[in-house]
Formats: structure tokens, sequence, C-alpha cells
């Protein structure tokens, strides 16, 4: 907080407080001046030290609890019957005090402008820093994506290559496919057929093997009785089987007769 001669309040010189004088303040012979609350609690203690250059104020008058508004009955008696010199000098003084407050906090804002310019400066060094880092980032990252697209654009190809392959593979499954169920079924019908001729075949055999079976194994012999003729088999059993293959509805007990 900037200060001037024409300013009518000081500020505390406490480091930490720094806040405007009102009402009492306590005023020490090195030329500093305390709020109410710092100056009661630090020079309560014995000996008092002064928080703002750390001189001893052992005298009775280095610290002064002085009213910074006194009533018109104060200003009025204060300095009566003094000599003008003596005015004069404690006047003098008073505006040299006030003087070196006004220099002293000229100094302190020079000092906090001048730590916050190098206070800047360094932000200002290490933010600088930091873009370039960030910069050599970002330009590391985009070559790497860089990279990556090429690499992306070499999958893709790769990719489009693979499909089509398997594209073409599937159309040459799919005619194989067909191909193979075409012969598939082919050798079905091919089979079936084959199945039946070897059937018929035997149904011929079988045919062929039943009449040799009903025909008698010798021919039979004709004998003259009479006017009649008979049939007589040499073997009974051949006889048998012929007629009963030959007319199953007649008696096998007749004869065969056949008469002229």
């Amino acid at each position: 907080m900037a200060m001037s001669l024409g300013d009518d309040t000081l500020l505390c010189n406490y480091p930490k407080c720094r806040a405007k004088l009102s009402g009492f303040a306590w005023v020490t012979a090195c030329s500093h001046v305390f709020c109410d609350q710092h100056g009661s609690g630090e020079f309560s203690r014995s000996p008092a030290i002064c928080p703002a250059c750390s001189s001893a104020l052992s005298g009775k008058l280095d610290i002064v609890r002085s009213e910074l508004s006194p009533s018109e009955e104060y200003k009025a008696m204060v300095l009566a019957g003094l000599r003008p010199d003596i005015v004069l000098d404690i006047s003098s003084r008073a505006l040299a005090f006030w003087s070196y407050q006004v220099h002293q906090e000229h100094m302190y804002q020079e000092y906090s402008l001048s730590r916050a310019d190098t206070q800047l400066k360094q932000m200002e060094k290490v933010l600088t820093q930091q873009n370039q880092s960030r910069e050599l980032e970002l330009t590391a990252m985009r070559g790497e994506i860089a990279s990556l697209k090429k690499v992306m654009e070499e999958y893709k190809r790769k990719y489009s290559e693979v499909s089509e392959r398997l594209m073409e593979r599937n159309r040459q499954y799919q005619k194989l496919q067909s191909l193979y169920d075409s012969l598939r079924l082919r050798n079905m019908v091919v089979g079936a057929g084959d199945r039946e001729m070897p059937l018929q075949h035997g149904n011929k055999d079988v045919n062929l093997a039943m009449a040799r079976q009903a025909t008698p194994q010798r021919s039979p012999q004709f004998l003259s009785v009479g006017d009649a003729r008979f049939f007589s088999c040499l073997e009974t059993d051949g006889a048998k089987t012929f007629f009963q293959f030959s007319s199953p509805a007649r008696d096998k007990s007749q004869p065969f007769i056949n008469k002229h």
C-alpha cells in the first residue's frame, strides 16, 4: 500500500500487519510505529525489542503510546508555554518522523515491487521452459500421430487385400461346394442304379432255381395200359413236386390221366 506526505494515516510497521493506524499507536525512538494490538503485545515483554529493526528500547521514553486523533483541548495545551524554538524543534522532529515513515513505505513498496518483478521473471522463465517442453512434446506427439496414421493406412491396405483374398477364396469354395454336391448327387444316382441291377439278376437267379427245383430230374416214361397213357416218374419225389407245382388244385392221390 503506497503512502505519501499528503496521506493522513500511517501504516503499522509490523511485517505481518501493514494495517492503517487509527485510535492509538505505539511510537518508538527508532522512528517506527505500530498498531495498538501488536504494540501492546510486543512491548509488554522486557527488555523491549523493536519488531521492525530489532533495536533495543530500554529508555523511559523510547516507547510512547500516542493518541492519533487528540482532542482540541489537548492540542491547545500540549505545547503551550514552550518557546517558539522548542515548538519548532518538536514540530520538525514530528515532521521528520512522518517523512521517514513515508520514505520507509516508499522503500518497502519498491522492495515489494522488485521482489514481485523477480518472481514474475522467474515465473515467466518457468513458463517459457514449460511452453518449450510442451512444444517438444507436441511435436513428438504429432510425429507419433503421423507415424500411427501411416501404420493405420498400411493396415487398411493389408486388410483390404486380405478381404479381397478371402472373398476370392469364398467364391472358389462355393464353386467347389457346388461341384462336390453335383458329383455327390451323380454318384448317389449311379450307386442306386448299380444296386438295382444285382437285385434284378438275383431275382432272375431265384426264379431259375425255383424252376429247376420244380422240374423233375428225369424225364417221365409213358406207359400204355389199354387206351390210357400214364406218366410214371422214376423218382417219386420229383413227380410229386412237379404235380404240386403244375396243378396245386388237383388231388394228390389221383393220377393224371390223359384220355384220347
